[in-house]
C-alpha cells in the first residue's frame, strides 16, 4: 500500500501534521505512518534487520520487549541446510507469537531448494517469506545466493516466480545497490521484483564490493519508490531517531530497517517511535541498561547451551557498552570471563562503579582505552 503526502497529513497527529507541512520548528520532520504487507499491518513501521549470528529468538525477543519494532525477521537461513533437515537451520525459524508480524529470511542460489524452503517457513507459521539478495559474504555469493542474485536477475526471476506459486503468505525481498560498483541496477531489481508478486521491497544502499564501507545510498530508495507500487523500505547507517526522520523526509520511503544500530542501543525502535507519536524520546537510565544486559543473558540461557550464550552475551556487551564511562575496560573483563556466575559478577561490579561516579577499573586495578568491541556485519556468521 503505498501512501501519498495528502494521506500522510489527514491521518497524522497535529504535532507529525506540523513536521510534515511546515509549521514552526518541527518542519524538519516527516509525518510517519505505518504501511501494510498486504493484509499485514506494519506499525510502528520500524523493521528489526536480519543480522546472522544476532538476530536469533533470544536476541529479537530482548528488543521486542525494549519496543517500538512493527516487524521481526528471523536470521538469513541457508535453504541447503533447511531442506536437509540441519537442525540448526531449523532452529533459526524458530520465534514466539509475541513477536508477531515475523518473516522467515532466506538465502540460496537453487530455485527448488528455495522453494522448498518457503514453504516450511510457512507451515512453521511465518507471516511473511522475505528473500537475501543482500550478503555480501564469498561463501554465500559464490553459491549464487544473496548479493549473488543482483547479477544474475535470470535466475533471481525463476526463484521469485516458483516461490509466488508455492506459497500463500506474502513475499519480500532485501536487495543491495547491486553487485558491482560500477553497475547500480537496484531500480532495475526492484521492478524484476514487482512483477513477480514481491509485495515489499528493502534497500540496502551498498554494493556488494563495497560490504559495509562508506555510507549507504537512501537516494536509491527514492529512485525505487518513485517506480514501484509496492512498499518501499530503507537499511543501513539509521542509529538516531534524526537519522531515521531524514531518511523518511529525503526518501517518503514506507518503513526503516535497523540492524546494527540496535545492537548498540536496543531501545532505537522505541525512541523513534516516541517521536513518531509526538511523545519526547525514551531515555534508558544507568539502572535500565544494567538490566537490559542481565534479561538478554537470561533469554540466552534459556535457549541454548551455556558456552553458546556466554558468546553471545559477550558479543552484545561488547557492542552495548560503546561510549559508556569505562566500557572498554568492562569489555576486556567480559571477553576474558569464561562462568556465569563471573560474568554476572563483572556486570554487576561495574554499573555499580559507574552509579557512583568511579572510574572503572576492572580486575587488575587499572584502567585502560585501548581494546574496543569489533564492529560487526550482518553476515559476519553464515548458515550452513
Amino acid at each position: 500500500m503505498s501512501i501519498t503526502d495528502e494521506q500522510m497529513i489527514d491521518h497524522a497527529p497535529e504535532n507529525a501534521r506540523q513536521m510534515l507541512t511546515g509549521d514552526g520548528e518541527a518542519a524538519t520532520r516527516p509525518a510517519i505512518v505505518p504501511f501494510k504487507i498486504r493484509d499485514i499491518e506494519i506499525n510502528p513501521p520500524l523493521i528489526l534487520s536480519p543480522m546472522a549470528g544476532v538476530t536469533d529468538v533470544a536476541f529479537r525477543c530482548l528488543l521486542k520487549r525494549c519496543g517500538g519494532i512493527g516487524l521481526t525477521v528471523s536470521e538469513f537461513i541457508s535453504v541447503e541446510g533447511l531442506t536437509r533437515n540441519n537442525p540448526k537451520s531449523k532452529r533459526q525459524m524458530r520465534f514466539h507469537d509475541y513477536e508477531r508480524p515475523f518473516a522467515v529470511q532466506i538465502f540460496g542460489g537453487q530455485w527448488e531448494r528455495m522453494r522448498m524452503a518457503a514453504e516450511m517457513a510457512e507451515e512453521v507459521g511465518a507471516d511473511i517469506l522475505d528473500i537475501n539478495c543482500g550478503c555480501p559474504a564469498p561463501k554465500v555469493v559464490k553459491h549464487g545466493g544473496g548479493s549473488g542474485l543482483l547479477r544474475d536477475l535470470t535466475r533471481l526471476e525463476k526463484i521469485l516466480t516458483e516461490i509466488k506459486k508455492a506459497i500463500t503468505i506474502p513475499l519480500t525481498i532485501k536487495i543491495r545497490a547491486g553487485f558491482y560498483d560500477n553497475h547500480i541496477n537496484a531500480v532495475e531489481t526492484a521492478r524484476l521484483a514487482e512483477a513477480c508478486g514481491v509485495e515489499h521491497i528493502a534497500l540496502h544502499g551498498r554494493t556488494k564490493e563495497q560490504g559495509y564501507k562508506g555510507r549507504a545510498d537512501w537516494d536509491l530508495v527514492r529512485q525505487i519508490k518513485e517506480v514501484v507500487k509496492v512498499p518501499v523500505s530503507g537499511s543501513g547507517d539509521v542509529t538516531t531517531v534524526e537519522e531515521a526522520f531524514a531518511r523518511w523526509r529525503e526518501t517518503k520511503c514506507d518503513g526503516v530497517l535497523i540492524g546494527r544500530g540496535a545492537m548498540a542501543n536496543p531501545w532505537v525502535f522505541r525512541q523513534i517511535e516516541d517521536a513518531i507519536a509526538g511523545r519526547a524520546p525514551y531515555e534508558p537510565t544507568l539502572e535500565d541498561k544494567r538490566n537490559v544486559l542481565l534479561e538478554y543473558f537470561d533469554l540466552l540461557r534459556a535457549d541454548m547451551p551455556e558456552f553458546a550464550a556466554l558468546g553471545r552475551m559477550k558479543q552484545l556487551a561488547g557492542q552495548f557498552t560503546r561510549g559508556l564511562a569505562g566500557g572498554s575496560r568492562f569489555r576486556q573483563v567480559i571477553y576474558h570471563s569464561h562462568a556465569v556466575d563471573e560474568i554476572l559478577a563483572r556486570i554487576e561490579e561495574y554499573f555499580e562503579t559507574i552509579a557512583a561516579g568511579r572510574t572503572y577499573l576492572g580486575e587488575e586495578g587499572e584502567a585502560c582505552t585501548e581494546e574496543d568491541a569489533p564492529v560487526l556485519d550482518s553476515c559476519e556468521v553464515v548458515a550452513t
